[in-house]
């Protein structure tokens, strides 16, 4: 059965919860290995430390159908970055719940952690020919900056650089 977003509840990943996020985020990886900068087989290495420190850093959320996870996504606020900005990362939907607006409601609530944070602008990467997420971003606001990058396992594969500046609350 394909979830109504109505149906999912998205929910911030507690630091005592980094197996759960390490095991959906090991899923996305699978399902759309194309999709990411980094590769299972990269991440599945990762120590247990690494994940908790992440998960204590970053600000992660993942999307859940009564207890079943469809889709993850975080803000990450990297050293170098401009202060106002955060990082839209690691934006996933299971197949069989997308379509149904659950990347809706995990942009949204990244959205509004970024609004209570003061963080101005969201900024994300996204391959140029995965046309679906394209549109997705595209429809809420994202423009392109013309920026770009050559995935690491596949020099073909590039991303774009997108921003949305957000109000803020």
């Amino acid at each position: 059965m394909v979830p109504d977003a109505g149906e999912v509840r998205v929910a911030p990943v507690t630091v005592t919860q980094w197996q759960a996020y390490r095991d959906v985020r090991l899923a996305s990886l699978i399902d759309s290995p194309r999709a990411f900068w980094a590769t299972y087989a990269e991440e599945a290495q990762r120590p247990d430390e690494e994940w908790q420190a992440f998960v204590g850093h970053a600000l992660v959320w993942l999307a859940l159908d009564g207890d079943r996870p469809v889709g993850l996504v975080g803000l990450y606020h990297s050293d170098d970055q401009p202060e106002h900005e955060v990082h839209l990362v690691q934006m996933w939907v299971a197949s069989a719940a997308r379509g149904s607006g659950v990347a809706d409601a995990l942009v949204a609530a990244a959205l509004e952690r970024a609004r209570g944070r003061g963080w101005t602008r969201v900024r994300l990467e996204a391959l140029r020919d995965n046309r679906r997420a394209w549109d997705f971003y595209l429809r809420l606001g994202f423009r392109p900056t013309g920026e770009t990058a050559a995935m690491p396992w596949d020099p073909a594969a590039v991303e774009e650089a997108m921003v949305l500046d957000v109000p803020p609350s």
